[in-house]
């Protein structure tokens, strides 16, 4: 008999092989990655969490990657794969690690396997680098997840991290009516307040940033009558509040939709 998590296991390698969603997660789908990402990619959002991510990444010539739950590959996983002296990408799904492998294939180094982080047959540890990009909320458990992370991390190592956040009233009004009816529910949990000082107290958190916090309300402002160049420039603005206030600001943090942190194991 299958384990429960095996069960999960599995309904997550068939949702993201398919893509078969039913009507509100195809409506949430497009609010998130059509207009929200068109929004990102307008005010430079995505171009700023890229070039983030890659200045938290440092010097990776002598260092020893995980990309965790990396599918076939996000943005940044090539050149993790690139410049790192071992790269190592984990999936679920034996269709995308099969795409990201074949992409490796060139590269001494690296090479990619269908793993289960949580398993007791991933051996793998001692990373210096533990890449999550949209990967940390799909753990329900938080503890357990923060416990396996310390565990494959070396003594000095950091994760870098992009997840959805659902702390602001707004986001998480939208989340409660739409998650009855979601799709993937069973393995979606943007972190909370609680889950984001969870991790506070078990990593040191060397930096951080939020998007998409007054900046989501650009789906809007097409409906004001001002002039194109007018909206994107408050749109702009907007987004850099987001990202420099979230840096200091817990209550800025909060209110935005997407949090990156830059974590390091604490010393003993």
């Amino acid at each position: 008999m299958k384990s429960e998590r095996k069960l999960l296991n599995d309904r997550q390698k068939e949702f993201y092989d398919t893509k078969q969603k039913n009507a509100a997660t195809r409506l949430w789908s497009f609010f998130r990655n059509g207009v929200l990402n068109r929004i990102k990619k307008d005010i430079g959002v995505e171009r700023d969490i890229y070039d983030l991510h890659k200045s938290w990444f440092g010097d990776l010539s002598q260092k020893k990657v995980l990309d965790l739950g990396c599918y076939a590959g996000n943005s940044l996983s090539f050149y993790l794969a690139q410049n790192s002296k071992e790269y190592l990408g984990i999936d679920l799904s034996p269709k995308g690690i099969s795409n990201l492998s074949r992409r490796l294939e060139k590269l001494p180094g690296a090479r990619a396997e269908v793993m289960d982080f949580l398993s007791e047959d991933f051996k793998e540890k001692d990373f210096d680098v533990i890449y999550a990009y949209g990967v940390l909320h799909h753990f329900k458990n938080v503890d357990e997840i923060i416990a396996k992370l310390n565990e494959k991390l070396n003594q000095d190592g950091i994760i870098v991290s992009h997840d959805p956040l659902q702390s602001s009233l707004p986001i998480k009004f939208i989340r409660g009516i739409y998650r009855p009816f979601q799709s993937d529910k069973a393995w979606e949990w943007p972190f909370s307040k609680k889950t984001y000082y969870k991790f506070e107290e078990a990593f040191d958190i060397k930096e951080r940033r939020g998007v998409l916090g007054k900046a989501k309300w650009s789906a809007f402002i097409g409906f004001i009558p001002i002039s194109e160049a007018k909206r994107m420039e408050k749109a702009k603005a907007w987004h850099r509040g987001d990202w420099e206030n979230s840096l200091k600001s817990d209550k800025h943090m909060f209110d935005c939709m997407h949090l990156s942190l830059l974590m390091q194991k604490k010393t003993q």
